[in-house]
């Protein structure tokens, strides 16, 4: 897929901008602090329905004005889409899909396929569980409307429940309706999520294999709170996890909280069979984070029929010459956007076709 053209009207710190983007590579370079990645986000609202760096949509829309628009162009191998998305300071947003109004964010879901590399992804291997979970969750919700569905069912239910447990007093009460929702959302989830890093696995192990010259062994290994085995089927994964609510449920009761299921999920990231979030070097961490944004291009190939559009945030700087020569070898079919504070950072992609953008406080050059 090609994004073709992007409009922002009141946009963070642009008050009107309209970009044609070249397909295969597209640079924004300026100092830090002009409005670089805006820009990158805004694609990524037009995907995501929000943003990667704040949950307030009142933060994009420019200081002194109450609303926002943008809207990005794209062509697909089915043909061409078109998606504005209008972000209101006291209502909801609305989104529109070649002019049809959405009512649901899972709707958008699909439409744009995105894959960020930004150096926040270093959390991936370096923080808790959580980071590796919102990384299961966004990438499946990309290619699966009913995961992110049930994923969003299952947090509501998780609230009722913890709610319910948290006003109890540690006084038993009737959990089992909430129970059996929570597990037919949860083993839904689960069922995603192993056969997400079965993927994802052998993708991003071959991919690091090649970057590191057969020298390291990349293994991603999905560490489900609820244990279940290979071959089980989402009935049987429900079961196991009505099973262990209700033999935790004194646990939940005296704690206030669920202390059980997909929402304690991990996914282990490790290299040479050791665990790269505790003992790998920053160099094999770096590596790790982009075998597995490149497989993740491929994995997305895979369901969909077509590369999906590739934002990188500032990372040609995190990365040495080598894994930025093998970052941009392996980009020949993927559109990309790239932000940069200096074109030597980038020293690979000198010979390519390409756009450049050049970023001044908000204004286009």
């Amino acid at each position: 897929m090609i994004v073709d053209d992007l409009k922002v009207i009141n946009y963070r710190n642009y008050e009107q901008a309209h970009l044609k983007f070249h397909p295969t590579l597209n640079i924004f370079i300026g100092d830090n602090a002009q409005g670089k990645t805006n820009l990158l986000e805004a694609i990524y609202v037009c995907s995501a329905g929000k943003s990667f760096r704040t949950k307030k949509d009142q933060e994009l829309i420019k200081i002194d004005k109450d609303q926002s628009y943008i809207q990005v162009k794209l062509r697909k191998i089915n043909g061409d889409v078109n998606i504005e998305v209008r972000l209101n300071s006291d209502k909801k947003k609305g989104i529109k899909v070649n002019k049809i109004h959405l009512l649901k964010i899972s709707e958008l879901l699909g439409n744009l396929n995105v894959v960020l590399f930004s150096p926040e992804d270093l959390k991936l291997v370096k923080e808790g569980p959580s980071e590796r979970r919102k990384f299961m969750d966004r990438e499946i919700s990309q290619i699966s409307n009913k995961y992110y569905y049930n994923l969003s069912q299952y947090n509501k239910i998780l609230q009722h429940r913890n709610k319910l447990l948290k006003h109890s007093k540690g006084k038993k009460i009737d959990l089992e309706v909430w129970d059996e929702q929570l597990a037919s959302a949860g083993a839904e989830i689960i069922f995603y999520r192993r056969n997400f890093t079965k993927k994802i696995s052998l993708l991003s192990k071959l991919m690091h294999r090649k970057i590191t010259e057969s020298k390291e062994t990349l293994k991603i290994i999905y560490d489900p709170n609820i244990k279940v085995k290979e071959d089980d089927e989402v009935s049987s994964i429900k079961q196991k996890i009505l099973k262990k609510l209700q033999k935790n449920v004194d646990v939940d009761t005296y704690r206030g909280l669920t202390t059980v299921g997909p929402h304690r999920d991990d996914m282990k990231i490790i290299i040479n069979d050791l665990d790269v979030k505790t003992y790998g070097s920053q160099g094999q961490q770096r590596t790790a984070v982009l075998s597995l944004k490149l497989a993740e291009l491929e994995l997305i190939k895979g369901e969909v029929g077509e590369y999906p559009v590739l934002l990188l945030d500032d990372v040609m700087s995190e990365l040495d010459l080598s894994r930025q020569s093998y970052l941009i070898n392996n980009l020949k079919n993927v559109q990309t956007f790239i932000t940069t504070t200096m074109m030597d950072n980038i020293k690979e992609l000198s010979s390519e076709n390409r756009s450049i953008f050049t970023i001044s406080k908000g204004q286009i050059y």
